[in-house]
């Protein structure tokens, strides 16, 4: 809320201090040089509207014969050319996990609604009324003095949560948001395989790892020493794992929500051959706090362990940034600042066969035994 000041509140509630930021657009050949400051309402989803109308660009009705959505926002290339003209922006609507507000030509109401509270109970919700053309700051409510403009301004949340498709209300906390689960195209399963070159997997059809024990397990070749890079990762680093090799080492990195980047390195260089079985197998003990998986982290050359270290596993998903799962590079935000090479830093000095997650919760080595049997097979 410091950090906000002199605006209230901050990110997720709908008072300026979550909604407001500074907008800074740099167009020398458009826009000239002059560093000057415009003071019209806007909001993000004016920047593309902007931008198409600077560059002459009529948006398309349809896109390969799906009509597409209307533009909510409106251009801001008007405030450019008048530092005085009134707002083109004249409703702006808002609501997030429960917490709502409305601005309308200078006014806003807003309204909090703590997830703590429990669910729903909307109703008993308190909505506040500022002027935010004279208190940007949001500091006088007027709620009381002017009851029948904020009837008004609730009305017309209610029109606009209609129009941008916000009902029902959903007040549920992140962490019941993110560990909610989805539909999906495949059912889970214990055993996921995974191939290198083939786009990234995302996270809530991937392999869940969240709160159990798992073994991923790369099947490579390594004609000679001196691979290196990306065997395996998923997520970035906000929070993700990632299976490489440095320094001729195996390297196993759990990045826990981007605070803690847990390290396991192998005590004993890569072997060399084909069909090399390389592995890092995680074997959850216990719960410290709820949720938070603690446990033995395994460094494997074949049957053979060459590391260990004691980790935990974040509770929620990876996928902040929208970052999937993949091998043979990390196509996105970096798990770790630790990788060898450049990005995407791809795997060199081998081939990558295929990576496999066992999350059924059985022994490492009898994992080990399926897969030289599965090989014996081929």
């Amino acid at each position: 809320m410091a950090f906000n000041t002199p605006f209230k509140m901050w990110k997720r509630y709908e008072f300026n201090g979550g909604t407001s930021d500074p907008c800074i657009l740099a167009w020398p050949s458009v826009l000239g040089h002059g560093g000057e400051i415009r003071h019209q309402y806007h909001h993000a989803i004016d920047i593309v509207p902007t931008i198409l109308d600077l560059l002459d660009v009529t948006p398309p009705d349809t896109i390969k014969g799906f009509t597409q959505s209307r533009f909510d926002g409106v251009s801001m290339r008007y405030s450019f050319e008048d530092p005085s003209a009134p707002s083109a922006h004249k409703t702006q609507f808002f609501s997030m996990l429960g917490s709502r507000g409305i601005w309308h030509e200078g006014w806003k109401a807003v309204t909090t609604h703590p997830t703590i509270s429990g669910w729903s109970h909307f109703n008993d919700d308190t909505w506040e009324l500022y002027h935010t053309d004279v208190d940007r700051a949001e500091v006088h409510d007027l709620a009381a003095e002017h009851p029948d403009k904020l009837r008004a301004m609730v009305n017309l949340w209610f029109a606009e949560a209609g129009a941008n498709g916000a009902f029902p209300l959903d007040d549920r906390t992140p962490l019941e948001v993110l560990n909610t689960p989805r539909p999906q195209l495949a059912s889970p399963r214990n055993r996921y395989i995974y191939y290198p070159d083939v786009a990234d997997v995302p996270e809530h059809q991937a392999a869940n790892v969240h709160n159990r024990s798992y073994t991923i397990g790369a099947q490579v070749d390594i004609p000679a020493p001196g691979a290196q890079g990306v065997i395996f990762a998923h997520g970035s680093w906000f929070g993700g794992h990632a299976l490489y090799v440095k320094d001729n080492r195996l390297h196993y990195v759990y990045n826990f929500v981007g605070i803690d980047e847990q390290k396991v390195v192998a005590t004993e260089d890569l072997p060399t051959g084909e069909n090399l079985i390389l592995s890092a197998s995680f074997d959850k003990d216990g719960e410290d706090p709820p949720g938070v998986a603690t446990g033995l982290l395994s460094l494997y050359h074949g049957d053979r362990k060459v590391g260990e270290g004691r980790i935990r596993n974040q509770p929620g998903y990876f996928e902040l940034a929208g970052e999937g799962l993949c091998v043979d590079r990390d196509s996105a935000a970096a798990v770790t600042g630790d990788y060898p090479g450049e990005r995407p830093y791809r795997f060199t000095g081998g081939t990558i066969k295929r990576v496999a997650i066992d999350v059924s919760g059985q022994p490492y080595l009898d994992l080990e035994r399926q897969a030289a049997a599965m090989l014996a097979r081929e």
